[in-house]
């Protein structure tokens, strides 16, 4: 990160501090652009603040930015682990997406929601290392790393926007609670937090990769997973040949005793929705997945004599 501890204001959790940065560098009617498919938290929070979203299309490489709609304001981005497809945003792309910001004078909001779990290759670089005109705030949360419930965030943000967001805080929940940042940081500075992510880190690479060798073993005829070496999620499409829907699926699922994430047609923005499954890891022990895609084989398997 390109940043100093003056560059960091701490939120409560990630969803409000995209809605300060929404508050202060948006206003109603702007044209905010979200990868699609995309996490929908966002999308929700940028319409009840009546802007106007539209979707993205990602490919292999991450958002396309030559179909980011002209008048943009703001663009909001999953760069290195897209949500939820799961690709890592090109290098390329990056500087592509960089390029356009400054051409535009638009802001990117980039979303790191779970970088610190990678299993190849080295650590990407944040857009915001690498954005030499301040057009990237970069928002990210201990919800991955640590547990939801602790509703600590923060946004890495040029100084010059520190007012507003000041102004913001303040008249929506004053400040975020002292004691838990005290405690967090202390866990931080004793090495604690440092040591946690390398242990889940190899617990959640074990599972990725017994997930994914199931996945490429033995459901070659009904899904092909996408590519991803990083975060607590694997997504896989269905081949065309699957004559039922990633929802009537997953509904399948459940009723099998498999509870996965979400099918990928549920976040969809505005392109026509892509069929497929993401499968979520990071609270499932390792020991059940075998059995949870052996249920879900039989699903696929058994779909079209499904009434």
């Amino acid at each position: 990160m390109r940043a100093t501890p003056e560059d960091v204001f701490v939120t409560s959790g990630f969803q409000q501090a995209l809605d300060l940065v929404a508050r202060v560098v948006l206003a109603p009617g702007d044209i905010v652009a979200v990868e699609d498919p995309g996490y929908p938290p966002p999308t929700m929070l940028f319409r009840s603040l009546r802007m106007r979203v539209v979707g993205v299309p990602v490919d292999e490489e991450g958002i396309v930015v030559a179909a980011i709609p002209a008048g943009t304001t703001l663009v909001y981005v999953t760069p290195s682990h897209q949500f939820p497809l799961g690709m890592s945003m090109s290098l390329p792309r990056r500087r592509q997406l960089l390029d356009w910001a400054d051409r535009t004078g638009a802001v990117i909001v980039e979303d790191d929601y779970d970088s610190e779990f990678r299993y190849a290759g080295r650590p990407l670089e944040p857009l915001q290392s690498i954005d030499e005109s301040w057009r990237v705030l970069y928002v990210g949360s201990f919800s991955k790393t640590m547990l939801p419930t602790l509703r600590l965030g923060f946004v890495v943000a040029p100084p010059s926007l520190f007012p507003a967001l000041r102004k913001a805080k303040l008249v929506t929940d004053w400040y975020t609670a002292k004691p838990m940042q005290d405690a967090l940081a202390q866990f931080i500075a004793e090495g604690q937090f440092a040591r946690h992510i390398r242990r889940m880190r190899r617990i959640y690479e074990d599972r990725h990769q017994l997930l994914v060798s199931i996945l490429e073993s033995r459901f070659g005829d009904v899904l092909e997973p996408i590519p991803s070496m990083a975060g607590m999620h694997v997504a896989a499409t269905l081949r065309p040949e699957v004559e039922l829907t990633d929802r009537e699926i997953a509904r399948r699922a459940r009723r099998a005793g498999v509870d996965l994430h979400m099918p990928i047609s549920s976040f969809a923005v505005t392109e026509p929705p892509r069929r497929g499954l993401v499968f979520g890891y990071g609270a499932i022990p390792i020991e059940h997945i075998p059995d949870g895609l052996l249920r879900l084989h039989d699903c696929c398997l058994n779909a079209r004599d499904d009434t």
